[in-house]
């Protein structure tokens, strides 16, 4: 029988700061991956949303699995910034998830400080060009 592509979920098992950002992706633990990236305790996950005015609150559901992990998700909106739904923030809210969104290299650098730092941290990063 021949073997064919087999198509994995893009995911990361593990916690890894993210050395790059830019050209429609990301850099992390020595890998790139093309769009944007969901960054949580159980590791780097492929992420759909590109765009964030188009943000709900089932883009988030991997994360809400996690919530007893997570107490700030910073949310890279891309290249500017961009109030989160008010239907989101109170999901959210309801999971004791404080959550700010800023560009997304604002959110990359402030990820990488609060994961050095050991915090209970998530982020959802909008990829840019």
């Amino acid at each position: 029988m021949a073997a064919g592509i087999v198509v994995r979920e893009a995911h990361f098992p593990g916690r890894a700061p993210v050395e790059a950002y830019g050209n429609g992706g990301f850099r992390f633990a020595d890998m790139s991956h093309r769009g944007s990236i969901l960054c949580l305790p159980s590791g780097v996950y492929a992420w759909e949303p590109a765009d964030p005015l188009d943000l709900k609150s089932s883009d988030f559901a991997r994360l809400l699995a996690e919530a007893e992990a997570v107490e700030i998700l910073l949310i890279g909106t891309g290249k500017d910034i961009r109030r989160l739904p008010a239907s989101l923030r109170d999901v959210l809210k309801a999971n004791n998830i404080s959550a700010d969104a800023m560009s997304t290299g604002a959110a990359v650098r402030t990820y990488n400080v609060l994961l050095a730092e050991d915090r209970a941290v998530a982020a959802a990063l909008i990829a840019v060009d």
